[in-house]
């Protein structure tokens, strides 16, 4: 349960929001291009519940009624994404039109971010032309919203797209490749670069992208245990953070990197505004058992070279991470560390979790315990300038369909009712608190 000290007064001008992305939530799917998303849905077994996002919450319908939330709530910012199928569908960009506007009819800052796994279905991310595709996109959206919007994201999580999309086939668009993938990760980061160039043109400032990262924690303090944890920590957060910062990969990756990859680090490195970082859980790693194993509902195949193991002792949510909020402010205070002042200001992107029902104390012990270890990370001198919880509205949940709940306010799937949950009610106090 949470506590009842109130939380700590985080500095003035701290972005407090919500986050969302246009798949999971806007349904009008005959409104736009298909992404690989609904090519992955419509296979069979794809998604647990047999599910797709056609309607979703009906969010390009219904915007003005999550809008009046977003008020209420009373946040300062609400981070969505642009649906690159839709705003190459004539007329496309008028949704966003709307949104913004209605957004700053509300005093809500809009905070798009360009790409959020939903990539046109005629696109492909192991082709560097892609990464071209996507700047010149960039700047068709900026030349239309830059006017009203201040502060941007580019992508958002590209190793889970990697990873989960490419190599392991989990999510869209379902390849098996393992390492083969990494060309990927290679193409994003590029597009991320030449996007913050195309912004940057356009008159766009206050750049950012949204990486996932969490603590990797070694199994046992054996070697083998901690070697293996030391590559999953390249894999999943330096292969993704130290181009960005540093303009270099990790030793360890260039072999499986195209041959062209060193001369696109000067685009990658193209210098940031602040560095968005997505957090849920921390990783405990060993080495390979050599056999397939499940972890959190993903499949992980035996010729990895690292294994993932249950994190024992901690409350796990629904979908079975763990509940570590002391990880956040170490994540924070390693990053600074490693990576000093390289490190641009940080804003927690994505934070948040699954659990049922209206009544959600879990949810509400998960983020004040989180809330209170960013401000931890804040006190230890880390320059942390804000806080995305995701997400305002249950929605599709990807992979699990509509099986696992996010939101701050419940969505009936069927009659795509809002209500506030007890969350949604939380949030709001603390954040007139944070005013008052």
């Amino acid at each position: 349960m949470a506590t009842t000290n109130p939380i700590p007064r985080f500095p003035a001008g701290f972005l407090w929001g919500v986050s969302t992305s246009a798949h999971q939530i806007e349904g009008a799917a005959d409104a736009r291009e298909p992404s690989v998303w609904d090519a992955f849905t419509a296979e069979p077994g794809r998604v647990r519940d047999g599910s797709t996002a056609a309607v979703a919450c009906d969010h390009v319908h219904r915007h003005r009624e999550d809008v009046a939330l977003l008020a209420g709530l009373g946040v300062d910012a609400y981070r969505f994404s642009v649906s690159w199928p839709r705003v190459r569908t004539p007329g496309g960009l008028d949704f966003y039109d709307r949104l913004v506007d209605d957004l700053c009819a509300a005093g809500v800052r809009p905070v798009p971010t360009l790409f959020h796994w939903d990539l046109p279905a005629d696109l492909d991310w192991l082709e560097r032309s892609t990464a071209e595709r996507f700047a010149e996109y960039a700047g068709e959206v900026a030349g239309r919203l830059g006017d009203r919007v201040a502060k941007w994201i580019t992508l958002n999580e590209p190793a889970e797209h990697t990873l989960l999309g490419h190599a392991l086939g989990v999510h869209a668009p379902g390849r098996e490749l393992l390492f083969d993938a990494l060309p990927v990760a290679h193409h994003q980061l590029l597009a991320h670069g030449l996007a913050v160039r195309a912004l940057r043109a356009s008159g766009a400032g206050d750049i950012g992208i949204a990486n996932s990262h969490g603590p990797t924690w070694p199994a046992s303090p054996d070697r083998a245990d901690v070697e293996a944890a030391g590559f999953y920590d390249l894999l999943l957060n330096r292969l993704f953070a130290d181009p960005l910062l540093l303009g270099r990969y990790p030793e360890g990756i260039d072999g499986l990197l195209p041959g062209d990859a060193g001369a696109d680090l000067e685009v990658i490195a193209e210098p940031l505004d602040w560095y968005g970082v997505n957090y849920y859980a921390p990783t405990r790693v060993g080495a390979p058992r050599g056999t397939e194993t499940d972890f959190g509902g993903v499949r992980m195949p035996a010729g990895l070279p690292f294994s993932v193991r249950e994190i024992e002792g901690y409350p796990v949510t629904d979908f079975g991470w763990p509940v570590v909020p002391g990880a956040l402010t170490e994540l924070l205070t390693d990053f600074r560390a490693r990576y000093g002042d390289r490190l641009p200001p940080v804003v927690i992107t994505e934070n948040g979790c699954s659990y049922e029902g209206l009544d959600d104390q879990d949810r509400i012990a998960y983020l004040d315990g989180h809330v209170r270890a960013l401000h931890r990370a804040l006190e230890a001198g880390v320059d942390v300038r804000g806080y995305f919880v995701w997400s305002l509205l249950d929605n599709f949940e990807w992979a699990e369909g509509y099986t696992r709940r996010f939101g701050l306010v419940h969505v009936d799937f069927e009659t795509l009712r809002r209500t506030p949950k007890a969350s949604y009610g939380w949030f709001r106090e603390v954040l007139r608190a944070q005013r008052g």
